[in-house]
């Protein structure tokens, strides 16, 4: 059995090829701006080096950052309509009060707060305004906008008002792309408003994307299913990424976590993902990446729904070192900040200084280090031993920050270092006795895409006062369950992973919020994934 993993980021695309649980073939390629093209040469390459035919792909899995740039840069984005359930308790703030004016440039600001909501309890604010809605809805359709986003108080305790509020909605815009708040945030309104208005921002490029991905599939002959990967490690099939694409938001770290635990063989760690221009730190826990317990900032919006706890600092492979820019030297005591964070990016190829440019970059100094292979280290061979040793130490003293920060304990826990660009960490971290590399680490994050379960959520208010904390506990893990199987899972691979129990002082009950994940192997690719020390390269 073959599955392809495919990781299409903003500069290459990386494939891998894998038999079982082990890496028989990897390939890069240049992102290019027809995702359709990138990925079927991708999908044609690693295939071609394993001599492995396309009838013989089980699983294909892509994980990709063409969402999440497309919001941080705002392109390609869909004018919204944003209906808020809420009035006369929210009429303080409206909605998209605070985003950008950039953005609300992109997206427009068509908004309307109308009757209704709910208490913490889930007791009714007031009746639900449908004429108000029908009302909102046709202006919206007038003005040509068929993305909109539907947001009611504690909608995650009780979605009623907004299921209802969609119905009449698609009434008057059949062709409309609703996304409602409860299938994205949590309890805070407007962080969770916020997420879904973000995600009807990029319904049209939703479907562009992902009916690429289909066309590319199309085209090589895969005939298995296809599935996308989400920014909790587990995977979405095409439809829900279609409804969903916010949940892909910062997917590509996550792939990149994922699949250094699994060629590394380590569970718990903290994983450094050096790219082209940015270092990504998080932390593993039982192979999965910790949560961000903290509303998270995306292009300048806050928001509260699932992302991973990261640390993005600004060196990668493409990092200009000061001393390249306008004549300025490095100060050879290396206090300041010299790496970073601008970069040449894609244009690292033509840019950096051992590729034939005029840019002294990150690479260029490690090729100078003798740390690196790469290019014609004749073109720098001018640099002093002051400069080499400046930039160096800058690029470790900024990773040895970004670990420290991601640190929640005292323990000498494994950092482990991914991504092409960590060929900068030559030398000993300061505080971290045990740092690895493991084989195919630049290809991690397309491992992780390939090696990517299936998963189910239970989120919501349970009271343990008439059945007992046991008793709601296995109800709430076998719901889990059962939403993993009904997303594609193999029953007998499910297994829950992360439980998080908060009590609810102010309700009665002895009420909790329980959230609880499985996951399980897709049905029909049912390979141990988790983390082995066999999964090196057959």
């Amino acid at each position: 059995m073959y599955k392809i993993g495919i990781d299409v980021g903003g500069t290459n695309t990386d494939a891998v090829l894998l038999h079982h649980d082990r890496l028989i073939a990897s390939c890069k390629t240049a992102t290019t701006a027809d995702v359709e093209q990138g990925v079927c040469h991708a999908i044609g390459e690693v295939l071609a080096r394993a001599a492995v035919p396309v009838e013989a792909v089980a699983g294909l899995m892509i994980g990709t950052t063409q969402f999440t740039n497309a919001f941080i840069e705002r392109r390609h984005l869909s004018r919204i309509g944003v209906i808020r359930i809420g009035a006369p308790a929210t009429t303080a703030v409206p909605p998209l009060y605070d985003w950008p004016e950039d953005l609300i440039a992109a997206v427009g600001r068509d908004v309307a707060i109308v009757g209704g909501g709910y208490e913490f309890d889930g007791n009714e604010i007031a009746a639900l305004d449908e004429r108000a809605i029908a009302e909102t809805a046709r202006a919206f359709r007038r003005k040509g906008i068929a993305a909109v986003a539907i947001s009611c108080c504690f909608a995650p305790v009780n979605a009623t008002m907004e299921m209802r509020a969609a119905e009449i909605v698609r009434g008057e815009i059949p062709d409309a792309r609703i996304s409602c708040s409860s299938a994205f945030g949590r309890i805070g309104l407007i962080d969770r408003e916020n997420a879904a208005a973000m995600n009807a921002s990029l319904a049209t490029l939703a479907e562009k994307v992902v009916g690429s991905f289909r066309n590319a599939i199309r085209r090589i002959g895969i005939v298995c299913p296809f599935h996308i990967s989400q920014n909790d490690g587990t995977l979405m099939n095409a439809d829900d990424v279609e409804a969903r694409p916010v949940l892909t938001f910062a997917s590509g770290p996550t792939n990149s976590m994922r699949g250094a635990a699994f060629l590394s063989g380590v569970e718990d760690a903290i994983i450094v993902d050096i790219g082209g221009t940015t270092t990504d730190v998080g932390c593993l826990l039982g192979g999965f990446p910790r949560e961000s317990a903290v509303a998270v900032d995306i292009g300048g919006v806050r928001t509260n729904f699932r992302m991973p706890d990261l640390i993005s600092v600004g060196i990668g492979g493409g990092s200009i070192v000061q001393s390249g820019i306008g004549g300025k030297r490095v100060d050879e005591e290396g206090e300041a900040s010299l790496v970073g964070p601008r970069s040449v990016g894609f244009e690292l190829a033509t840019k950096a200084l051992v590729f034939g440019g005029d840019v002294l970059t990150a690479t260029d100094i490690a090729v100078a280090a003798g740390t690196a292979d790469i290019g014609d280290p004749s073109k720098v061979g001018h640099l002093t031993p002051a400069v080499i040793e400046a930039a160096l130490a800058d690029i470790h003293r900024q990773a040895e920050t970004a670990i420290d920060r991601m640190r929640t304990n005292s323990r000498d826990t494994p950092v482990i270092l991914v991504g092409g660009g960590s060929i900068l960490i030559s030398r000993p971290l300061h505080g971290t006795p045990d740092v690895r590399r493991p084989d195919n680490y630049d290809v991690a994050n397309a491992v992780g895409a390939a090696i990517a379960e299936v998963s189910g959520e239970v989120d919501g208010y349970f009271s343990y006062e008439e059945e007992g904390r046991q008793a709601v506990l296995a109800t709430a893990k076998d719901r889990a369950r059962a939403e993993a199987v009904r997303s594609g899972a193999d029953p007998d691979t499910v297994r829950i992973v992360d439980i998080e129990e908060v009590p609810i002082g102010y309700m009665p009950g002895n009420v909790v919020r329980l959230r609880i994940k499985a996951v399980g192997a897709l049905a029909g690719l049912a390979t141990d994934v988790r983390p082995s020390l066999s999964a090196g390269v057959a």
